[in-house]
């Protein structure tokens, strides 16, 4: 099947008891047994539950991989894998990450022994040095978050592959009908639901995809042991929005193509990190292995105040000033006080994420009105 096949009917088969199209929302907490070990797959719903069971199978098909775990969030997905290291190990990261994948790395599991390296990883060959036996995993944001820098997968994959590494991609910014990692030589591929997957601000969710049987077995042990599991509820809704992915992420990209564009053209702005303009540096890169370029943008003003780029965030009237990403609205965010803020002022700036920084999530409406709407908040504040 192609993906917008999968993504409507992949892990979904009608109500066997009556027919329903939709999976139906298994809210129960428990399974009657014929007797004691003997039941139809179905125990106690922390360890498995049918609507979480669709959503698994379907996500693991939209990301070409065998097996699919779902979480009560993404960092909750993150907590899990994290789980399968031990003290002494360590892990490459990229140095442009979510500022809570930075916060669980430094403030949780460094504090349990494991050693992060964070590398700017646009030239992959900047990995090498940070290689020691001790090495257990590379991990990837590709775009990353909020610079969208661009790394190559494939080719991270294959340092990975000859020094017997495991490879991590976040791929929450791309969504599997953009970029499938597993299909350019990642392990792991990891997703907030929660955003363009779901994609309407309702849902607080996480998943693992993967081929490795051995892992997959850790990884569900884990999912079962510490419980960090999404009810019924939310994996309906999930199940719901993916129907639709392919669908909203074609438009994501369209009207993101459009604002990145007047952005460019705008006197008032500085700077523009958009992977889909042909001046981006790993531009190339992103138009191999992604379908289109996604709907995040990043921007910072010739006027480099602070209390400018906060006051643009207040003037807006369609994009809103809000966490998160992904939904079919625009947001509006500024991370150095908002998504990134828990990473060091200095880590955030030798990255690019100034104070004057600005991040948008575009959404899936006219298009023109987006612009407008960014045009008369610029304008208003930049004189």
């Amino acid at each position: 099947m192609k993906f917008a096949t999968k993504a409507i009917h992949a892990g979904q088969e009608p109500d066997p008891t009556t027919g329903a199209i939709m999976t139906p929302i298994y809210q129960t907490s428990t399974y009657v047994q014929e007797r004691p070990g003997v039941h139809k797959g179905y125990e106690y719903s922390r360890t498995h539950n049918p609507t979480r069971t669709a959503l698994e199978k379907n996500l693991a098909a939209l990301e070409n991989g065998k097996h699919g775990l779902c979480f009560g969030s993404g960092l909750a997905a993150m907590d899990v894998l994290l789980k399968t290291f031990s003290p002494g190990d360590e892990i490459i990261s990229s140095n442009d990450l979510y500022g809570g994948s930075y916060r669980i790395f430094t403030k949780v599991y460094q504090n349990y022994g494991l050693k992060f390296h964070f590398v700017d990883m646009e030239d992959t060959s900047a990995i090498l040095p940070f290689i020691t036996a001790k090495t257990k995993m590379i991990w990837i944001e590709t775009p990353t978050n909020p610079m969208m820098n661009i790394i190559d997968i494939a080719a991270v994959a294959a340092i990975a592959k000859k020094n017997n590494i495991l490879l991590g991609v976040d791929n929450t910014f791309a969504s599997p009908y953009l970029q499938r990692p597993l299909d350019l030589g990642a392990d792991v591929v990891v997703h907030s639901i929660t955003k363009y997957i779901a994609g309407h601000s309702d849902v607080i969710m996480g998943a693992i995809v993967l081929n490795d049987d051995v892992l997959q077995e850790r990884l569900s042990f884990l999912q079962n042991a510490t419980g960090p599991v999404p009810g019924p509820q939310d994996c309906f809704l999930a199940l719901r929005g993916i129907k639709t992915l392919h669908v909203r992420m074609d438009r994501h990209c369209e009207n993101a193509k459009a604002v990145a564009q007047f952005l460019v053209a705008h006197p008032a702005v500085k700077k523009v990190y958009f992977p889909g303009l042909p001046t981006h540096p790993n531009h190339d890169v992103a138009k191999r292995q992604m379908k289109s370029y996604g709907g995040m943008i990043s921007f910072s003003l010739k006027n480099d105040e602070l209390e400018v780029a906060r006051e643009v965030l207040s003037k807006v009237k369609i994009f809103a000033c809000a966490e998160s990403l992904g939904g079919v609205e625009s947001l509006i965010g500024h991370p150095a006080s908002m998504t990134h803020a828990s990473i060091p002022k200095e880590e955030r700036e030798k990255v690019g994420v100034t104070d004057s920084l600005i991040r948008l999530s575009v959404g899936i409406e006219d298009v023109e009105d987006l612009v407008a709407d960014l045009k008369q908040a610029i304008e208003s504040v930049v004189k």
